[in-house]
């Protein structure tokens, strides 16, 4: 396959006056390629038309500090919240259909949210039981769901579709199976999970059991993961010179933030994601999801407050969700 090439649509997002979203944490497309972004700083929920043109929004004053969105095959909406430690089902226009965890009850994994350090901070997990601090959701093509526990865990949990634990796997570490941070997962028509493994630098590949089948570590700091079509559509973070990666040690170089489009077997088919200017049109500051419609487009969500603008990196209100169109 000949190589991808990608450009953004400026102007793309009509946000309605009085709304604003200073992180986006993902989005996810529905059927008819209405595009679902989901915000944290005012969490909720904002739907769109493919063309940008804003439908409605929902989830005020039941998100909190949101995490990822997925749909199912059947159009529910799937909701991960790091912040109440829950995984929350709603029907497309937000209505609630079913809670996995305990609302604002974090398991016990030995993590300490005390310690300022992150990497530090994750060094701190043992393991344990669902939920603390979960990531990421996906339903496989059973209907079983898939939930990376990163930023308090460092497991994979299995349910099924009516929310009965399965199984876990997964404890910290850096050896095929550990975890530093499993920030999203996704499971391909082939029934292959892939985990971002995203503080050691790699994707970890699993049979839908737990089997570990290999990894991946041609990718930098994976955020966000999407399977569509036989492409792999990875988000990557800014590594920041002085940071730590548990696999590579002490980051010497700056290593901007990125996306890459990969084949089914790893194959790189497209980077992008820095013009010279983190803030510009096209660049990225923080990506932290992806997700592609029918039509191959991407929208690619940031955390641009959280990552960078808090920490005088970047402006304030500096881009957090773009749209990509193939070229």
């Amino acid at each position: 396959m000949a190589e991808l090439r990608y450009q953004v649509v400026e102007g793309w997002e009509k946000l309605p006056e009085g709304y604003k979203h200073l992180d986006c944490v993902g989005a996810g497309v529905d059927a008819n390629d209405r595009v679902y972004v989901i915000t944290r700083n005012d969490a909720r929920v904002i739907v769109y038309e493919r063309d940008g043109t804003f439908v409605t929004a929902w989830g005020e004053g039941v998100l909190t500090h949101t995490h990822c969105i997925r749909f199912g095959s059947d159009g529910a909406v799937y909701t991960v919240d790091d912040g109440d430690h829950t995984v929350r089902k709603f029907t497309p226009d937000g209505k609630p259909l079913m809670v996995l965890g305990t609302t604002g009850v974090a398991s016990d994994t030995g993590y300490d949210p005390k310690i300022k350090d992150p990497h530090d901070r994750l060094a701190s997990i043992k393991g344990g039981p669902p939920f603390n601090r979960p990531t990421g959701v996906v339903i496989a093509p059973n209907g079983d769901l898939y939930v990376t526990d990163g930023y308090g865990n460092a497991r994979v949990h299995r349910f099924s579709a009516d929310g009965k634990l399965i199984q876990s796997w997964g404890e910290p570490g850096t050896e095929p199976s550990q975890f530093n941070l499993p920030h999203d997962v996704w499971v391909a028509p082939d029934e292959r999970v892939f985990v971002a493994d995203r503080e050691n630098d790699r994707i970890q590949i699993f049979g839908p059991t737990g089997r570990f089948l290999d990894q991946w570590t041609h990718v930098q700091r994976p955020t966000g993961l999407c399977v569509r079509d036989g492409l792999i559509y990875v988000s990557e973070l800014w590594w920041i010179p002085g940071a730590r990666s548990f696999r590579l040690g002490k980051i010497g170089k700056d290593m901007p933030g990125r996306v890459s489009v990969l084949d089914m077997s790893g194959k790189v088919l497209a980077r992008f994601g820095y013009e010279g200017e983190r803030t510009a049109p096209g660049s990225f500051i923080a990506p932290h999801g992806i997700c592609a419609d029918s039509h191959g487009d991407l929208y690619v969500s940031e955390v641009t407050n959280t990552f960078a603008a808090s920490k005088g990196l970047v402006p304030v209100g500096s881009h957090t969700f773009q749209k990509f169109v193939k070229v």
